[in-house]
C-alpha cells in the first residue's frame, strides 16, 4: 500500500495569471506523479483553494484534474483548510465532494469524529484549519478516547501549525502542541506551514509536513523554488518529489547610498549577467538611497526586455532619506496580523486584558457573509457584534 500526501496548493492565490496558471500546472503534475506512482489513495491537508469561493473556471479546471485520478481508481481524502474553510459551512470543496471526485475525512457522529475507511483497509480522519488558528479551540474540545483506542492502520490529517516543531520565522505565530492530536495513529498528515518536516513521535507516529505543491509568495518562491509532494509507501517510509515546471532565478541587490540613476545601473548590471529566459525572476531590492524618490528607478526599464517568464519585485526594504518604511517581517496574511496585533498589544495599558479583546474582535471579522445575506444587513451584523464586544470591556475598566 502505497500513498501520496499533498498539502498547500492554494489554486488561485497569485495575482499573477503566469503564476496562478503554474499553480494549476504544478497540481496537475502533482496528479500525474501520483498515478505514475500508482498510489492507493492521495491525500490533500487543506488549501486546496486559496479562497472558499473560487472563480468557476478554476473549479472546473481542478475537477478535471482530480477526475483523472478517478479513472485511475484512486481515492481523494482531503480536510478543509484555513483558506478554503467557510465558517458558514458551505465551500467548493462539498461540490467536489458530491462529484465524486474527493472525500471529506472530517465527519461528526453523536459529536464525535469518525473514521473514513479507504479500500487498502487505511482507516482516515481529520480536523479542518481555520483563519487565525481558530481551530485550536476545535482542538481543546476534540474527544480523542474513541480514536486512540481504533485498531487498524490509522491516518491523521491537520492543518495547523505545531508548537513545537515550527520554524524561527514563525515563533511568533500562535501554534498548537502535537499532545492535542489523537494518540495511536500511524501518520500524521500535515499542512497550513509550508515547510518540509517529519519526525517519529513516541505515542503518536510519524508526523509529516510536505510542503507546498507551488510556493505562495515572494520569500517561498527564493526559499523553496519549487513545490514538493510526499509519496510514502507501507513501511511510512517518505519519498519527497519535486514538483518542478520552471527555474527560479533570485536576486538580492542593495543600493545603500546610491542616487536613484547608480541604483538603476547596478541592477541592470547584476540581471543582465544571468540568462533569464523563461524563468521565474525575484528581484529583491534594499537599502537607503542617498537622494531622491524609490519612484525615481525606472524599474519599468530594468524589466522590460529581460525575456524572463515573469519578474517579481520586492522593494519592502528599499528606503529614502526623507522617507523611512514600518518594517514587519512577515510573508503571508495570517503572519502578519498576528505580528502586529502582538506588538500593538504589548503598547496597550488601559485594557484588561488586551490580546483576548484582540482575538475577539478578530473572530468577528474573519466571519463570512451568510447565505442570502446582503452585503449591508452582513456589514450592520458584524458593526453590532464587535460593538457588543467593546461595549463589554468599556463596562470592565
Amino acid at each position: 500500500m502505497k500513498f501520496a500526501h499533498l498539502a498547500d496548493v492554494h489554486i488561485g492565490g497569485w495575482r499573477e495569471e503566469e503564476l496562478k496558471n503554474l499553480t494549476i500546472e504544478s497540481f496537475k503534475k502533482a496528479i500525474d506523479i501520483c498515478i505514475e506512482e500508482n498510489v492507493g489513495f492521495v491525500l490533500i491537508c487543506g488549501d486546496l483553494f486559496n479562497t472558499s469561493i473560487p472563480q468557476i473556471d478554476l473549479i472546473k479546471e481542478t475537477a478535471s484534474i482530480l477526475n483523472k485520478l478517478r479513472d485511475n481508481d484512486i481515492d481523494v481524502y482531503f480536510i478543509p483548510g484555513s483558506h478554503d474553510y467557510s465558517p458558514s459551512g458551505k465551500t467548493m470543496l462539498d461540490v467536489l465532494e458530491e462529484a465524486g471526485l474527493a472525500t471529506n475525512v472530517m465527519k461528526f457522529k453523536d459529536n464525535k469524529l469518525i473514521f473514513t475507511k479507504d479500500k487498502t483497509g487505511t482507516k482516515l480522519t481529520g480536523m479542518y484549519g481555520r483563519r487565525s488558528s481558530l481551530e485550536t479551540l476545535d482542538y481543546q474540545k476534540l474527544e480523542k478516547d474513541h480514536l486512540e483506542k481504533e485498531p487498524g492502520f490509522k491516518i491523521f490529517l491537520f492543518h495547523t501549525t505545531l508548537e513545537e516543531f515550527k520554524p524561527k520565522d514563525l515563533e511568533k505565530i500562535q501554534g498548537e502542541s502535537y499532545s492535542s492530536l489523537p494518540k495511536n495513529f500511524n501518520y500524521y498528515a500535515g499542512g497550513h506551514v509550508h515547510y518540509l518536516f517529519d519526525k517519529d513521535i513516541p505515542n503518536y507516529g510519524k508526523i509529516v509536513y510536505p510542503g507546498p505543491v507551488f510556493p505562495n509568495n515572494f520569500k517561498e518562491l527564493e526559499e523553496l523554488h519549487h513545490g514538493r509532494i510526499c509519496i510514502v509507501d507501507d513501511k511510512l517510509n517518505i519519498k519527497r518529489v519535486d514538483i518542478k515546471l520552471k527555474d527560479i532565478i533570485t536576486f538580492n541587490i542593495s543600493v545603500n547610498n546610491l542616487t536613484p540613476d547608480q541604483a538603476e545601473s547596478k541592477i541592470i548590471k547584476e540581471i543582465e549577467s544571468k540568462e533569464l529566459k523563461d524563468k521565474i525572476v525575484t528581484l529583491r531590492i534594499e537599502g537607503e538611497l542617498a537622494s531622491g524618490k524609490i519612484s525615481d528607478i525606472n524599474f519599468k526599464k530594468i524589466t522590460d526586455n529581460l525575456n524572463a517568464f515573469v519578474i517579481l519585485k520586492n522593494i519592502s526594504k528599499l528606503t529614502t532619506k526623507e522617507f523611512k518604511n514600518i518594517e514587519v517581517k512577515g510573508d503571508n496574511v495570517d503572519e502578519i496580523e498576528n505580528i502586529l496585533i502582538n506588538e500593538s498589544m504589548s503598547e496597550v495599558k488601559e485594557i484588561n486584558n488586551p490580546e483576548k479583546l484582540a482575538e475577539s474582535l478578530m473572530k468577528v471579522l474573519v466571519e463570512d457573509k451568510n447565505e442570502g445575506e446582503k452585503v449591508a444587513d452582513y456589514e450592520k451584523r458584524i458593526l453590532n457584534n464587535a460593538h457588543k464586544i467593546l461595549k463589554n470591556e468599556n463596562q470592565q475598566t
